[in-house]
């Protein structure tokens, strides 16, 4: 009998690990800005006045860019033809955000990281094409 599902190659799980305990990272950062506690992580008054101040619009940007990485990642591991929607949903999530910090508003030099910000983008351009990849190839079910 024919295989109707190719064998899972090996790069898929260490792309859907690395990928997910870095998404876990962003998923960190998002809950503990929405729980009030960046204290915890040693953020002055100054930069959580900043992240207090974000509009109602760039937190919807900024969970739709994590949540939607991260389950992204899940759903990768899972062999889902729906991480491909979920990362282009975080694709979308983190162009609200950038254009919020980025052009919109004065991010505090304390909190601005060029080599950061280019890293999500890169990872998170890598994933979608990645999992579009995979489900060319019918990796994904």
């Amino acid at each position: 009998m024919a295989r109707l599902t190719p064998k899972t190659p090996w790069h898929l799980w260490v792309v859907g690990i690395v990928t997910l305990l870095w998404n876990g990272i962003g998923i960190m950062s998002y809950m503990m800005t929405r729980l009030g506690n960046l204290a915890d992580l040693g953020m002055t008054a100054d930069q959580i006045a900043y992240f207090d101040s974000y509009p109602v619009w760039a937190n919807t940007f900024w969970a739709l860019g994590v949540w939607g990485a991260f389950f992204g990642s899940i759903l990768l591991l899972a062999r889902s033809r729906w991480a491909v929607p979920a990362i282009a949903i975080s694709l979308i999530g983190l162009v609200g955000t950038s254009v919020y910090q980025h052009v919109l508003t004065e991010t505090p030099a304390s909190l601005s990281s060029p080599a950061i910000a280019i890293t999500i983008w890169v990872v998170t351009i890598f994933m979608f094409f990645y999992a579009r990849a995979m489900a060319a190839k019918k990796v994904l079910k």
